[in-house]
Order: structure tokens, then C-alpha cells, then sequence
């Protein structure tokens, strides 16, 4: 796979497993609407995804030498990956009660986040183990700031 395809899967993987987890736990704690959460994961796919991929052209374009191929290779790769791992969380809420979908999305970004961080680190002959630890503590500080702000826009607004 070529360096610009990995570049590509890495930041719209993860962008998209962190903000979507995000959203969701956000619009949980503040609306407990599978319809907003829904619409929120629906959004990121289409919206966010689009410009992470606008973002990885930019800094490509600025911060590389790359041929103009690999630049447009990490562009469309960081929208192929944040678009479907983003799409990947709907699921849940298609076949679950909300809480049930909240909490096995809340897995599924966990497992997709330590495959990928598994995946780098063995790549790159790092510790396994301390590469996943690292980033499912950023992914559970996210949720954690997500739903406290969630509940404190309910409380504010509702």
C-alpha cells in the first residue's frame, strides 16, 4: 500500500471513529434522539468527510514534494476511510434500542481504534500494547468530555 494510501486511511479512519464516537455520545447525553444521532452520523459521513479529505490536499499540497498522483491518493483515500468508518456506527442504531446501539458503538470505535493502532505500531516494530493503550485513552477521553458537555447543553437548553 503506498505511503499517501496509509496517510489517508490513518487520519480518516481515526477522524472518523474520534468524531463520530464524539457526535454520538454528545447527542446521547444532551438529546437521547436516535433521530439527531442518526442525522448527526449521517452529517459527519457526508460533511466532515469531505472536508478532512479538503484538509489532507491542503497539508499535502503545502507540506510535501509528493507527485501531484499521491496528493489526490491521500485526499481520496482520507475520504473513502472517514466516510465509511463514519457510516459504520449507523448500524447500531438501525437494529438496537438507543442505549444498547450508544454502547456497542462506543465498542465498535474501540475495536476499530485498537486494530488500527495494533496494525501501526506492529508496522512500525513498536509496543503494541502501549499504542492502543495510548489512543483508547484519548478515545475514552473524548467520550468522556463529550458527555458532560452533552449533558451540560441539556441542562442549559432543554
Amino acid at each position: 500500500m503506498k505511503t499517501a494510501t496509509k496517510k489517508g486511511m490513518g487520519f480518516g479512519l481515526t477522524s472518523g471513529v474520534i468524531t463520530t464516537l464524539g457526535l454520538i455520545i454528545g447527542l446521547y447525553s444532551s438529546t437521547n434522539s436516535r433521530t439527531a444521532i442518526v442525522g448527526g452520523i449521517l452529517i459527519i459521513a457526508i460533511a466532515d468527510s469531505l472536508s478532512d479529505a479538503f484538509g489532507m490536499h491542503l497539508s499535502e499540497e503545502y507540506g510535501t514534494k509528493d507527485k501531484e498522483r499521491d496528493i489526490w491518493l491521500a485526499t481520496f483515500s482520507t475520504l473513502f476511510f472517514k466516510f465509511f468508518a463514519a457510516l459504520t456506527f449507523v448500524i447500531p442504531f438501525v437494529f438496537f434500542q438507543l442505549t444498547i446501539a450508544t454502547i456497542i458503538s462506543i465498542f465498535w470505535g474501540g475495536i476499530l481504534i485498537s486494530g488500527f493502532s495494533y496494525r501501526v505500531a506492529k508496522n512500525h516494530n513498536h509496543s503494541p500494547k502501549k499504542a492502543i493503550i495510548q489512543h483508547l485513552t484519548i478515545t475514552v477521553i473524548v467520550i468522556i468530555l463529550t458527555f458532560f458537555v452533552g449533558k451540560t447543553i441539556n441542562l442549559i437548553f432543554a
